[in-house]
């Protein structure tokens, strides 16, 4: 049978109202279109609590004792990957039998949740130092400095056309053509760019074809980086960032850069977190997964084309928060930050 609707506070007190008066029960239910069984459960309630509001329930008993609440999460404080059928095991042990639901339960209860672990570079001891001991040297450095730096990096394998994808649908209807994206068959297929920006905006993005050496890398900065410094016209003093791949550090390279009148700014090893460069990345990779490229080329152009069409207020604002960007990778002394 469904649950009936409650009275509203009004009402309840319109029923007291009418006790008092003199009225019966029978005659209070009339008047109200009420059934007589409530309305003298209301009445009873009111003579023995002076209340017309319902009375708290009672929540049902934890099946987990506080002792045992203190040791799975002590467990998941120590190996936060630790399954429910593992704790449900150690509760067992410990003799207190209860499902995976009563545990999940219990440790949402204590304010944790399930969340797909975040996917972060593997890190050495000697990175973590590199990372905090660039992140204190630059701490005091103004913004005008960081306006000053054209930031850049060779992304490998970026865009897949098979981009994830969540769509808003009612039951059965998941292979409606709206709720479905359009795939290559032996899909997934990816490209390799090159780009750099600074806070005046993006520079050019360029596909690297094939394997790529220092030669290469070379000739991309050559066609690619001179050009996009007069673009965004960084002017007298800009500073060039790239990463410690090989390629970048090979003496060829470096004589290069150096022939150029290029400065480069010294880099930590392995420091996704400090490259604000990372962020675009993940705005164009949004962009190009609501166009669906269907070919390599495709993606190619919508991938140039979405380049171009970033903001240069977004680049500005993360150039401006750089400072906030160093603070976080010293207060979590070198790991992975949500940066």
């Amino acid at each position: 049978m469904a649950k009936t609707k409650e009275l509203s506070k009004d009402v309840r007190d319109k029923i007291v109202d009418l006790h008092k008066a003199g009225m019966g029960y029978k005659t209070i239910a009339k008047q109200l279109g009420e059934k007589v069984t409530t309305v003298g459960a209301i009445i009873h309630r009111w003579k023995k609590h002076k209340l017309t509001a319902n009375l708290p329930r009672p929540v049902a008993p934890c099946k987990i004792s506080p002792r045992g609440v203190s040791m799975i999460m002590r467990t998941v404080r120590n190996q936060p990957g630790t399954t429910r059928e593992e704790l449900v095991n150690d509760l067992k042990a410990a003799g207190t039998i209860v499902t995976e639901k009563t545990v999940g339960n219990t440790l949402r209860r204590e304010g944790l949740k399930s969340c797909c672990a975040r996917k972060v570079p593997l890190l050495k001891k000697a990175h973590l130092l590199a990372c905090l001991k660039f992140a204190t040297e630059h701490l005091t450095d103004s913004e005008e400095d960081w306006v000053k730096v054209l930031w850049s990096e060779t992304k490998i394998e970026l865009f897949g056309i098979n981009s994830t994808r969540r769509v808003w649908r009612r039951r059965n209807a998941a292979y409606d053509s709206k709720n479905t994206v359009a795939i290559v068959k032996y899909g997934c297929e990816n490209i390799m760019p090159w780009g750099c920006f600074s806070a005046k905006g993006t520079g050019q993005l360029h596909r690297i074809k094939g394997r790529m050496d220092g030669a290469m890398y070379r000739q991309i900065l050559g066609e690619n980086l001179l050009p996009s410094v007069r673009a965004l016209k960084m002017g007298r003093g800009w500073v060039f960032q790239h990463d410690n791949d090989p390629k970048h550090t090979a003496k060829a390279t470096k004589d290069w850069l150096k022939k150029k009148h290029i400065k480069v700014m010294e880099w930590p090893s392995q420091s996704p977190d400090l490259n604000p460069i990372e962020n675009l990345w993940r705005e164009l990779k949004v962009r190009v997964a609501k166009h669906q490229p269907r070919n390599i080329n495709d993606l190619e152009r919508i991938c140039k084309e979405e380049w171009v069409k970033i903001p240069p207020e977004m680049c500005a604002n993360l150039v401006a928060n750089y400072k906030k960007r160093l603070t976080s990778v010293i207060a979590n002394k070198g790991f992975a930050t949500k940066y």
